[in-house]
């Protein structure tokens, strides 16, 4: 989840059920082993967030810098993710479960002894290309481990509520380590996980087969990976050069190109990454415009509204953390009407759009937030309202994107959703963090920049231009959905295999 910043599940169906044997005498430990993973995971896209303030203060890099170390690890995730799955098969799944596992502590490590913003940039992206071995790894040996339907169905709950929660566990653990130890132990701490998780695995998993049948197809994540890394760095370079600079139309454009061939390169492989016929559907490709749409503007508000409780609002890492609380709560509330009740009912057209509507609305009143206000008078209220309107959108988008694949191509569906939302909120994060930066510079022009309330004032500029444009994300996603979305209650396949967090 990988996740979002709220710990926002992303579905994963699961493949066909193994024929062969009996389940495994410790299935039970080796779910707790894979759910303790699975939360290393999960808790990476929110716990740094919290400690961000204090990271940028300490290595003294740029408030135009400070999007990398979010991007970085979702970037990586997202863009290797559909490569990873691929090699679970290949390699056997408990070898990349177990690799993944060393491979995202060290990172986390390095991360945690960074002396420079370049080093914890480094550590960002190695977490994030392990974390794309680990959680398809992880996925496919609970598949494996449990095939007994009633078993199957209470560990996958097991694992998607332990994955579900992740988000505002790192919220309050972040607050925590940064306030009481320091903002490294937020990357130290996964150490801890990661050395439970790989003693549990080494003795407790069984090596599984490699399917000989796999190829990866590096050529295809080469061209992506390189495309999605040219649009993100292109957004990101136009705090520093102009949008009119050749130096930043430049990478937009390769990452366009890039991405071209990468679409023309699947047509043509005969192991794609990413076949492009799971996205012609077009309740499908509803929701994956609606999951990238949302990651985009959803990152944006974790990374200004950190920054404004932080350091305009003087908040502590704590009272920063449990201050969005409410919004994962409202997000679960809407979450499980929308699933359980209104999507069966009235299918996802007047859903997510009206989920889209909600967020757009909570962001445009986000903007109205200065250096008084209060917590349960302002800041609440403008929470509660985007947490239900994310909650209309993302849980049901993300079903409905792996709704109807096949068993062949499910895996490759889930995999892309989970990009999907990593990948906006990439985009989303570096296209926000330029504006508000040119936000801020902007206003700073002609003042004296030493005077601490003309900072400040600065400060509430640039995150009043990112929620404004994480509200015109938003209110695209609502037309997009009301033109994509069928009408009607989508069918539903009494086979399909369950969903489940990621």
């Amino acid at each position: 989840m990988a996740q979002t910043s709220l710990g926002t599940p992303a579905t994963a169906p699961v493949s066909p059920l193994p024929s062969s044997g009996a389940p495994p005498r410790h299935r039970w430990w080796i779910l707790t082993v894979i759910a303790v993973a699975q939360l290393m995971v999960v808790l990476d896209a929110t716990i740094v967030n919290i400690a961000l303030p204090s990271a940028q203060k300490d290595l003294g890099f740029s408030d135009g810098d400070r999007q990398w170390v979010v991007t970085a690890y979702a970037l990586a995730f997202g863009s290797l993710l559909l490569l990873g799955g691929r090699m679970a098969d290949l390699f056997g799944r408990k070898i990349t479960f177990l690799v993944g596992l060393v491979g995202f502590a060290g990172a986390s490590a390095l991360g945690g002894a960074a002396n420079s913003f370049e080093m914890l940039v480094t550590a960002r992206a190695g977490q994030g290309l392990f974390g794309a071995l680990l959680a398809p790894a992880a996925l496919s040996l609970l598949t494996t481990t449990f095939t007994d339907p009633r078993e199957r169905a209470r560990a996958f709950g097991v694992y998607g509520a332990i994955a579900g929660a992740g988000g505002a566990i790192g919220l309050l653990l972040g607050g925590v380590l940064t306030e009481h130890l320091d903002w490294r132990w937020t990357l130290y701490v996964n150490l801890v996980f990661a050395g439970v998780a790989f003693v549990g695995g080494a003795l407790l998993l069984s090596r599984t087969a490699r399917d000989k049948t796999t190829s990866l197809d590096i050529p295809g994540a080469v061209l992506v990976g390189g495309g999605l890394f040219s649009l993100v760095y292109g957004f990101a370079d136009a705090e520093s050069h102009d949008w009119s600079s050749p130096h930043t139309w430049g990478w937009l454009v390769a990452g366009a190109v890039l991405l071209t061939a990468f679409t023309v390169w699947q047509t043509r492989s005969s192991h794609p990454l990413l076949p492009l016929r799971v996205l012609l559907d077009r309740n499908r490709g509803a929701s994956f415009v609606s999951v990238l749409i949302s990651g985009a503007g959803m990152f944006g508000v974790f990374l200004f509204l950190t920054y404004y409780l932080q350091q305009s609002l003087g908040y502590t890492p704590i009272e920063t953390g449990l201050a969005f609380l409410p919004m994962t709560g409202a997000l679960m509330v809407t979450s499980a009407l929308a699933t359980s009740v209104l999507i069966p009912r009235i299918g996802p057209k007047p859903v997510v759009p009206l989920g889209m509507g909600l967020a757009a609305a909570g962001m445009v009143w986000m903007t109205a937030l200065d250096l008084h206000s209060s917590y349960v008078g302002d800041i609440l209220p403008t929470l509660v309202v985007v947490g239900l309107g994310l909650g209309l959108v993302m849980p049901p988008a993300m079903s409905l994107a792996v709704d109807g694949v096949d068993a062949e191509h499910s895996g490759v569906a889930s995999a892309t959703v989970n990009a999907m939302m990593q990948v906006g909120g990439s985009i989303g994060t570096a296209l926000l963090n330029t504006l508000a930066t040119s936000a801020a510079t902007d206003y700073l022009a002609g003042k004296d920049p030493r005077n601490t309330a003309v900072q400040a004032q600065a400060g509430l500029e640039a995150y009043s231009t990112a929620y404004w444009w994480s509200a015109v994300f938003f209110g695209v996603g609502l037309v997009i959905s009301v033109i994509l979305y069928r009408r009607g209650v989508p069918e539903q396949d009494p086979d399909a295999a369950p969903v489940v967090h990621m």
